[in-house]
């Protein structure tokens, strides 16, 4: 045992690896006992996860700044490690610092507000609280399910507005140009369709259009929108199946999908009321 001893007195390198695999060990052994002993006497499962999470960290990081001494050759170089130390940890802790860094962002640019409709990355939704480390949404349904409220709360960190692209429905521009495609069959009167779907989606929207008109003034002052022509339009299109007649026009963002369920109930009174025109769908046509 002498011989060990004097072995590691004379050999400055391996008694620093001996007495930072011994802290290892002894850290290792520690954080077991308490985890044993934290199991024992916390019922709460996840109050049992997160005091385990702080000791694991806390010991840890008791153990870096120990191994630190070890291996410093001088109290003149403890500054240097000290450094190395405040670099790990800002490199550890970088998600931390830059949600912070874009909460500032947010809060100064204003890519988005309380109340606005972003969709980041996959997340979709009405922001409804920005905090320092995070901002929250109510998450709304896939445009092809009709952006609609699903009650459910998303917490997106917010070092998001860094590392995707940011789509936001209601900045500077409160509509968005929504389009109903409606097929009809080859047979079918599409003059006199096209004229009665004008007049539907004339009916259903052509009152947005004035105060559409004011928003797009005013955003013009800082951004580079231009419209010429905001009033709906019905466009004539041919496809496979049938003559496709595709109304656009401006909405709510919030309001889509409740625009689209009263033209569609207009268009099919319409139809029913006109022999001369058919909904189209998928046919196959044997000629002999």
């Amino acid at each position: 045992m002498q011989d060990f001893i004097d072995f590691l007195n004379t050999n400055d390198l391996y008694r620093k690896l001996f007495w930072s695999l011994l802290c290892l060990i002894g850290t290792i052994i520690s954080v077991q006992i308490i985890n044993r002993i934290l199991y024992k006497s916390i019922k709460d499962n996840k109050k049992y996860y997160t005091v385990k999470k702080r000791v694991n960290y806390a010991l840890s990081f008791v153990l870096i700044i120990i191994i630190i001494f070890i291996w410093a050759d001088a109290t003149s170089n403890l500054t240097t490690y000290i450094g190395l130390l405040s670099a790990g940890i800002a490199i550890s802790l970088r998600e931390l610092f830059t949600n912070v860094a874009a909460w500032v962002f947010i809060s100064f640019k204003r890519p988005f507000d309380v109340g606005h409709r972003v969709l980041i990355g996959d997340q979709r939704g009405d922001v409804i609280d920005i905090r320092i480390f995070q901002f929250s949404l109510i998450e709304v349904s896939s445009y092809e399910e009709g952006e609609q409220s699903t009650g459910r709360i998303i917490d997106v960190p917010n070092h998001f507005v860094f590392s995707y692209p940011l789509v936001n429905y209601t900045k500077g521009f409160e509509y968005i140009w929504n389009e109903i495609k409606v097929l009809i069959t080859f047979e079918s009167d599409w003059e006199l369709a096209k004229k009665l779907l004008t007049e539907i989606v004339n009916k259903d929207s052509k009152h947005l259009i004035k105060e559409a008109k004011g928003q797009v003034r005013e955003a013009a002052k800082k951004y580079m929108i231009h419209y010429d022509k905001l009033t709906p339009i019905v466009y004539t299109d041919v496809k496979t199946s049938g003559v496709q007649l595709t109304l656009r026009y401006l909405c709510s963002p919030k309001q889509r999908r409740g625009t689209v369920n009263m033209m569609w109930e207009d268009i099919l009174k319409m139809l029913d009321e006109n022999t001369t025109i058919d909904l189209a769908y998928d046919t196959r046509r044997v000629i002999n």
